[in-house]
């Protein structure tokens, strides 16, 4: 019989639950315990359920009392709402396609300001403040408080969503357009969520480093129902149990809508979050009705109110907003007979008083008081009851499906909102428009608003502007040197020169504590099982099991101090962890130099959001792509073959790509991209692509190391003469098939040069910027883009060949000069050997030797005869099927 352990003094309620089931049977058992669990739950217990009655979670005996000036507070709301309308409505009379939102902000209003006004604390001498994630629609309400503490100027104010020229405020938190003030690029929904458990991962692996301390730093991130909807928003929560990230606070905004209607209609939403969070092991603090509700539930003896509480669901939840107070006497209190008779006594307008829990003040600091001192190693969320566009009114679509919508008011919703937020506003100033509020300086509300901010620090957001620099040392350095003498006839990828470049770095004794390399679950496919002794994978608890290769040289190693990432399978886990790191400097003060390596198709493709956000937040550090190319990653088929992540690349303005071929291209980029960030402080971000073929890299030629990074340099020369001559250019291991058909051109008395094409992305970018400063300077001597100086003193068309979609190589076509040929690896990827995909694209050396060949014949440099030799030596075959057709 298996040995039970049982508490000392609880056998004797083991023995009455058995005589219970015995004599009642398992369904009152059922009904006992949970009659006892909500008991448990009225006096302030955790329910023993994944969702708990659809009321507060903290008693109100339990409530702590208030510290702030309520009374204040509820002005400086009122000044703030007003504001934050005011901006968006004056905008939209300007010129309505600017747009703007409203509602959601209304809504949120005093989540925020208790926030700022009691827990929000700002960095300054001996605190690292908190890092807050502002939810992107409400950033005019954000603003709106900047302006009352005089950050923000009514001029300013009238340039929302009016950036051109500067000085405007841009329509969601964007660091790239106000570097001093946003912190994190969050208006894409599901980003935010994602973005705060990694940043605050890195807090931990930044403490336990020894580099920043965690102290009692927050991070706050501030998010929507409908957001929740997003994979990203709630993917990622096992993690942060898992790291016991305590220091992490999710605030839930469920105003019930989405853009267009209810969120769960037929639901609760609140119900399914505290399920969700409490499933993956998060404290769930649910704050769903207001100080007004207390005696209705205090006089709730036989639950028929949290019966009726409980069985409705959220749309009804938004009509009774919607529809007012007489409705919701007949429709919610109407339910039930012996409700109905209980609140008879309260008037219509008690009714319509009876606030949702995320507008009360007390409710909601209760819940960030005991979010913020009850760390128990788990993170929390606030599940905060609103109402979508509150304080509007119904003549102003509060509660309405279309409340997100709502941007203009009229002269008659202005003044009821006016009189709503009591604000000293006159008349005559509505009628021509809606003016600015804000109190006088010697007012108390300002006093008060400053001083609360005086005693956390200061003001939020803010984003720090200054940077530590780096010295970086030079190619010469040993972690750069040894992959600029080529691989001595061995054969090796472009991959393992990375990793020996970082592995280099990781080495060194100034940089080497700054690098963060961070994989989601491929470190071994990528060759970096070596780091593993070296500098370990970090992990919040160590390592408390002896790996199955622990006998291994490169065993498997965990450590609280490690330095690796390894995310797991999880490519915007990954991303989000990446940019955690390359924005460190700015919410940490710290120089991390992250480098993250993934399979270039899953990058982009899959997180190019995240990517783009990176741009958004100043990010800097290293993308590596690896495997890159349609053919090179040969045997993993259609979905894993990248033929298109430089063009995703080029879309994002502050992203330097590069696509090298040999080692020492490699070291002269890493080593540029270090001194580009870290030394010279410019706030941008690298991507290379890797490969895994295997092949011998040459030594670096002299005096190349410009052209690498410009985007392209001479590698292979031919003595000029009078045999005809091409220019054949090539970028990653398709270099490699230039080189390889200019040897067959050598046999058909045809010379050629080769070009290695580092990147097409900025030849291009090099090429539009000539073209601006030519048309606005009209200066005939300008010098001319590289790929033009390169090319222009060379005979002979071009042809370009890549692993890439044709659309890469052609970006430059402008800036060539003469004829210009492009070969890609347009369509789906597929299976086989290398050498049979790449005739199947047409990419191989046959076809880009033919492609030359036919460009010489165009222009009469060759005969027909030695065009139609050509193409039986090469096997071109006209009825190939095009690797096009679907």
């Amino acid at each position: 019989m298996a040995e039970r352990y049982v508490e000392s003094g609880h056998q004797e309620w083991q023995e009455a639950l058995r005589s219970l089931i015995h004599f009642e049977g398992h369904d009152e058992a059922r009904s006992v315990l949970k009659m006892l669990s909500e008991e448990s739950m009225r006096q302030g217990g955790e329910p023993t359920e994944l969702h708990s009655p659809h009321r507060n979670s903290i008693p109100v005996a339990q409530e702590p009392a208030y510290p702030g000036d309520l009374a204040l507070e509820s002005r400086l709301r009122a000044a703030i709402r007003w504001n934050s309308i005011a901006m968006v409505v004056r905008a939209n009379q300007y010129d309505k396609s600017l747009g703007g939102h409203l509602a959601s902000f209304m809504s949120s209003c005093t989540l925020y300001e208790v926030g700022f006004n009691h827990f929000f604390r700002a960095p300054g001498p001996g605190h690292g403040g908190d890092l807050v994630y502002f939810q992107g629609h409400i950033a005019p309400g954000i603003y709106s408080r900047s302006f009352l503490e005089g950050r923000l100027d009514e001029s300013t104010l009238d340039r929302f969503r009016q950036e051109v020229g500067g000085g405007g405020l841009s329509s969601y938190p964007h660091p790239y357009l106000m570097p001093e003030y946003w912190q994190f690029s969050t208006v894409s929904m599901g980003l935010g969520p994602i973005q705060a458990i990694y940043q605050a991962r890195l807090m931990r692996y930044l403490d336990h480093r020894g580099i920043t301390p965690l102290e009692d730093r927050k991070v706050w991130a501030f998010l929507g129902d409908g957001e929740c909807d997003e994979v990203e928003t709630l993917g990622a929560l096992p993690l942060a149990s898992r790291e016991r990230l305590g220091h992490l606070i999710f605030v839930v905004n469920c105003n019930l809508q989405r853009l267009d209607g209810p969120v769960r209609g037929n639901d609760r939403v609140m119900d399914e979050l505290e399920r969700t969070f409490r499933g993956s092991g998060w404290n769930v603090i649910k704050v769903v009705w207001g100080s007004e509700w207390d005696p209705l539930f205090a006089a709730d003896h036989d639950g028929a109110l949290q019966h009726c509480l409980d069985t409705t669901v959220d749309g009804e939840y938004q009509s009774f907003k919607a529809q007012g107070a007489v409705y919701t006497r007949t429709h919610f209190f109407g339910k039930s007979p012996t409700l109905s008779e209980r609140t008879a006594a309260l008037s219509d307008e008690a009714i319509a008083q009876l606030k949702r829990g995320g507008h009360d003040p007390k409710k909601i600091h209760a819940a960030y008081k005991r979010a913020t001192e009850g760390d128990n190693g788990r993170p929390t969320v606030i599940l905060a009851h609103t109402v979508k566009g509150y304080g509007m009114g119904p003549e102003n679509g509060e509660a309405d499906m279309e409340a997100h919508n709502i941007k203009t008011l009229s002269v008659d919703g202005r003044r009821a909102l006016r009189d709503r937020l009591a604000l000293p506003i006159e008349d005559v100033e509505l009628e021509q428009g809606m003016p600015y509020y804000r109190p006088a300086e010697d007012a108390p509300e300002r006093h008060y608003l400053m001083a609360r901010r005086t005693l956390l620090g200061g003001t939020l957001p803010t984003r720090r502007a200054a940077r530590r620099r780096l010295e970086i040392p030079p190619l010469t350095d040993k972690a750069f040197a040894s992959q600029l003498k080529g691989s001595n006839e061995r054969a090796v990828s472009t991959t393992m020169a990375f990793v020996r470049v970082l592995s280099g770095l990781i080495k060194h004794k100034a940089l080497g504590p700054s690098l963060v390399p961070i994989v989601p679950d491929e470190a071994r496919t990528f060759g970096m099982e070596g780091l593993f002794r070296q500098v370990g994978i970090y992990a919040s608890e160590g390592q408390k099991y002896r790996p199955a290769d622990a006998g291994q040289l490169m065993s498997y190693r965990e450590d609280q101090r490690g330095q690796i990432l390894e995310e797991g399978i999880t490519e915007a886990g990954a991303m989000a962890s990446w940019i955690a790191a390359a924005t460190a400097g700015a919410n940490h003060d710290a120089t991390l130099i992250p480098f993250y390596i993934f399979y270039a198709m899953f990058g982009f493709q899959r997180v190019g959001d995240l990517a783009w956000a990176a741009g958004d937040m100043l990010a800097r550090g290293f993308l590596v792509g690896g495997t890159a190319g349609r053919t090179t990653i040969n045997g993993e088929g259609l979905q894993h073959q990248d033929g298109h992540s430089h063009l995703s690349a080029a879309a994002i303005p502050n992203c330097r790509s590069y696509d090298p071929t040999y080692a020492h291209e490699i070291a002269v980029i890493v080593q540029h991209g270090l001194k580009d960030m870290f030394e010279h402080g410019n706030e941008r971000f690298y991507y290379l692509t890797v490969m895994n073929e295997t092949y011998v890299h040459p030594p670096m030629p002299e005096g190349c190391e410009e052209g690498i990074i410009r985007g392209m340099y001479l590698l292979k020369a031919c003595a000029p003469t009078d045999t005809p001559i091409v220019q054949l250019m090539g970028s990653g291991t398709l270099l490699r098939e230039a080189e390889a058909a200019a040897e067959l051109l050598a046999e058909l008395g045809i010379l050629a040069n080769v070009w290695s094409v580092t990147s097409f992305n900025e030849l291009r970018r090099e090429g539009l910027a000539y073209d601006r400063r030519r048309l606005r300077t009209f200066d005939a001597s300008l010098e001319a883009p590289w790929v033009t100086q390169q090319l222009e003193v060379h005979e002979g068309p071009v042809i370009a060949v890549t692993d890439y979609l044709k659309l890469y190589a052609d970006q430059i076509r402008a800036w060539v000069p003469g004829e210009y040929y492009v070969l890609g690896t347009d369509g789906f990827g597929r299976s086989d050997t290398r050498e049979k995909l790449r005739q199947f694209f047409e990419v191989d050396r046959f076809h880009v030797a033919f492609t030359a060949v036919d460009a010489l014949y165009r222009r009469g440099d060759i005969s027909s005869e030695l065009l139609e030799h050509a193409r039986t030596a090469f096997a071109m075959v006209a009825d190939k099927p095009s690797p096009l057709c679907c």
